[in-house]
């Protein structure tokens, strides 16, 4: 007679789709029912962590050796060669790897520097700087030039570079990196991307910014907290941890996120932006840990028993996610910055990877970029579209972001009859 073993029924976890009122009570709660449940499937939070450590020190140990030999840690790929489908497997293997990339002439260098220069047609003529009033947030605090960091998000050049073809060939592709489809479910549709509208960086020739520390954007405490993330991570916290992979879409895409005036509410595959300026690797440029697993790390890193019962690691709601030398040395060094770009081209990054912006004294030329994720169709993104067509539609600052509205009342913004078929889609107007 053949017996068929009884699936494992593993302790539930505690969850709270709001920020709990007692963050300390509740990260306690929370970290012994994690490491319960590691404990109930037969592995110590030690072993799994081990695991993890290993497999993230040895990519870790090859991004190093890579910068020993002086080649280029990020992947660079061609335009031309995504939309003619000339990208190789080993290209393919290299980014899923690496987790970023550095799409070159993903517009014509002329078409971006005419966005730059509307860019500031736009303002100029709408009397941003004489109405500015300063940073809305304390996200950019550190970056120190006045502004660096433009609440601008319905310009004609913002709006025709995130509904243009070219932008919607790239993301189609960074989406198909990702595994959209398990567990009898479609997670994101590929290939369509909702439209996010995000701020615009430009900073002047000469000027002194002091960067951003390393963080990174998926989320804060809600990662451990709530359901869906606990579903999504489930991997690190149920005794199979070898299954984990940071391209699964698998929960992440309808879960709600903690407010703050660092959410995202969308859910991105990729972040990114889109250079409309030349702009030098020493110049005050993005850096990242180009190391998807780091995530694993990240997550598992506060259940050990260095690091006290009510702390996450320096984790907390309002606030970035940070990465710091006190917990995270070993994925500090990987730190890389982003190759020489110039205007036109765009970079992406994994949306979980630890990511900073160096800083920078007396800056060589300018640093301008439009900040346009890839933020595929799911119902996360399809809730978020309908606060975006209100802001839209009247010019508001979108809800992810401080309240200024700079823009209710410019005449020249982009206007809804000049949206095409891609905008439609992206803002939930057309199916």
């Amino acid at each position: 007679m053949t017996t068929t073993a009884e699936p494992q029924v593993l302790p539930a976890l505690p969850h709270w789709e709001q920020p709990p009122a007692d963050l300390r009570a509740a990260t306690r709660e929370v970290k012994a029912a994690l490491r319960a449940r590691l404990e109930a499937s037969g592995r110590s939070v030690e072993e799994v962590f081990a695991v993890v450590e290993a497999r993230v020190r040895a990519a870790v140990e090859e991004v190093e050796a890579q910068r020993a030999r002086g080649e280029e840690v990020w992947p660079v790929l061609e335009y031309a060669d995504i939309t003619s489908g000339a990208v190789t497997p080993d290209d393919l293997a290299r980014l899923r790897r690496r987790g970023c990339l550095v799409v070159r002439g993903h517009f014509p260098r002329e078409q971006a520097l005419a966005w730059d220069a509307g860019i500031v047609d736009y303002v100029e003529g709408n009397r941003f700087f004489e109405d500015y009033r300063g940073p809305g947030d304390d996200f950019f605090g550190s970056v120190g030039s006045r502004p660096e960091i433009y609440p601008v998000y319905w310009s004609p050049a913002q709006m025709e570079a995130r509904q243009s073809e070219r932008m919607a060939t790239v993301q189609r592709f960074l989406n198909g990196l990702w595994r959209h489809e398990s567990e009898g479910t479609t997670w994101f549709d590929p290939e369509r991307d909702s439209l996010y509208p995000d701020r615009i960086r430009r900073r002047p020739p000469g000027a002194d910014s002091g960067g951003l520390g390393t963080h990174l954007d998926p989320g804060t405490l809600d990662l451990w907290m709530t359901q869906a993330y606990q579903r999504a991570f489930r991997h690190l916290f149920d005794g199979s941890v070898e299954q984990y992979d940071p391209w699964d879409a698998a929960h992440r895409t309808a879960g709600p996120q903690y407010p703050g005036t660092t959410m995202c509410s969308a859910f991105r595959t990729f972040q990114g932006w889109t250079a409309l300026s030349d702009m030098d690797r020493d110049q005050g440029v993005l850096h990242t840990v180009p190391v998807p697993e780091a995530m694993a790390y990240l997550m598992l890193r506060p259940l050990l028993a260095d690091v006290p019962d009510d702390d996450m690691c320096g984790v907390t709601t309002n606030q970035v996610f940070p990465a710091t030398e006190r917990w995270h040395s070993l994925l500090l060094r990987a730190v890389s910055g982003i190759p020489d770009v110039r205007a036109g081209d765009s970079v992406w990054w994994h949306c979980d990877m630890i990511h900073g912006v160096d800083p920078v004294t007396d800056q060589q030329g300018w640093g301008n970029v439009m900040y346009i994720p890839a933020a595929p169709w799911c119902p996360r993104n399809e809730a978020y579209a309908a606060s975006v067509r209100e802001a839209f539609a009247d010019g508001s600052s979108p809800t992810d972001f401080p309240a200024e509205h700079y823009e209710r009342e410019w005449p020249d913004r982009f206007a809804p009859e000049q949206l095409n078929r891609t905008g439609r889609r992206g803002l939930g107007l057309d199916d």
